[in-house]
């Protein structure tokens, strides 16, 4: 089992209590559950997008910045984020994290119209980048030997809730007269967790600093640029921002078009959507892999074949299983293999004490140009139909990401050895080229 193998690595007991296995994973489970809910809400408006535009009137192009604002708010506060957590506990920024983008879920059911209901969705983001930023720094750092397996992990939590998500929230929208229903059983679900995470989660988990005991893994970041914006860090950042534009902007507006474009019921829109996150469940494996292959090979091969997905997905198959399939597919390689691979190969494009300027940087690049992903692909649509829209922005856009990554410099990644002289396992090694 994945998280066994990440639970048995060698602690400091300079960071605080060493804790015990079983603790480590149940700390790694509650804070993997607060992200489902966070994926629930995330995924959630895209599917309730079509009876929200009913009653309000809103246009398509309203309707796509709506269902993307959120990363506006994501991108805007994650490198404050980052600088945040080097002044706060990572529990501490975790838990106001949580409290923002829950309240601010709630107020999307008192909007009035277009105005605050886009404000509120917004500010949400900045709830979840704030979660996203020191959840993601907290398990990279415990779990730095296995660090994109163990983000992998958190990421398997999102496509737990990237399946709930649009699956529930058509259910309890009751066809999408009740589309306020899952904003309210969504938001107060997070409030919960505020408590079960203050009672259950130790600092000593959060604040692990990424040290080892001398007969464990240790992390080899001497030859780590000392800036936060050297050249990996870009390159990586530019990835992630592309890979940003492209899968939000099908994850806003996919549903739109199987019901527009294709005449599918509001139920079949939702379960395809929900695929999506059954997807994104590989990104346990995705993270193996990437902590044992070459990681720019592996995020190049995924985003070329996440080029030929994206095509498909708006020029290809009309009916509902190949639709489903395409969507999962989607899922693992956005969500499971990218998201994950770029995240930890940021992280390791740094020093130690950079992840959580890193990680809010990360957030920013990853998820403020999405912001307008939406707008942009309704846009496309406009202009060139459905087809030529995901042509553009689901397989055009995302090979500027692939050049980048030719340039990444793998020698200056951080890799992981063993104290007492060894080298451990490390898709990083100083054998790659350049």
């Amino acid at each position: 089992m994945a998280t066994a193998q990440i639970g048995r690595q060698s602690l400091s007991p300079a960071n605080g209590p060493r804790l015990t296995r079983t603790v480590a994973l149940i700390s790694l489970l509650v804070l993997a559950l607060s992200y489902v809910v966070n994926a629930m809400d995330r995924q959630v408006f895209s599917v309730l997008l079509p009876g929200i535009r009913d009653e309000f009137g809103f246009s398509l192009t309203q309707g796509g910045l709506l269902a993307t604002i959120f990363t506006l708010g994501i991108g805007v506060a994650g490198v404050p984020t980052g600088y945040l957590l080097d002044h706060l506990s990572r529990r501490s920024v975790i838990l106001l994290g949580i409290a923002i983008y829950s309240l601010f879920t709630i107020l999307t059911t008192v909007a009035t119209g277009f105005p605050d209901m886009l404000a509120y969705r917004a500010f949400s983001g900045v709830g979840e980048a704030m979660q996203n930023g020191a959840l993601f720094a907290a398990v990279g750092a415990y779990f730095f030997a296995n660090r994109a397996m163990a983000l992998g992990t958190l990421n398997c939590a999102y496509g737990i809730g990237g399946f709930l998500g649009p699956v529930l929230g058509s259910k309890l929208a009751d066809g999408g007269s009740a589309w306020r229903t899952p904003f309210w059983t969504f938001g107060l679900i997070g409030l919960v967790f505020i408590g079960i995470i203050a009672l259950v989660i130790r600092r000593s988990f959060t604040e692990r600093k990424e040290t080892a005991v001398p007969a464990g893994p240790r992390l080899d970041a001497g030859h780590v640029p000392g800036r936060l914006y050297n050249r990996n860090v870009l390159l990586l950042g530019l990835t992630a921002a592309v890979v940003g534009i492209s899968m939000y902007g099908y994850i806003g507006l996919y549903p739109t078009f199987l019901e527009s474009r294709l005449g599918f019921s509001s139920g079949h829109a939702a379960l395809a959507a929900s695929m999506f996150g059954l997807g994104a469940l590989l990104g346990i494996p995705a993270g193996w892999l990437g902590d044992r292959l070459n990681q720019r090979t592996v995020m190049i091969v995924a985003l070329l074949a996440g080029c030929v997905v994206g095509y498909l997905l708006f020029n290809g198959p009309t009916t509902p299983g190949p639709q489903y399939a395409l969507s999962i597919a989607e899922g693992a390689i956005a969500s499971g293999f990218l998201f994950v691979n770029i995240y930890s190969a940021m992280q390791r494009a740094v020093r130690p004490r950079m992840i959580g300027r890193v990680s809010g940087l990360f957030v920013a690049a990853f998820y403020l140009p999405a912001a307008f992903s939406g707008y942009l692909f309704s846009a496309f649509v406009d202009g060139v139909g459905w087809g030529g829209a995901g042509l553009w922005e689901l397989t055009v856009m995302p090979l500027a990401g692939v050049v980048a990554l030719f340039f990444v410099n793998t020698r200056e990644l951080a890799r992981t050895t063993l104290s007492g002289g060894g080298s451990g396992r490390n898709p990083l090694s100083d054998a790659e080229g350049n």
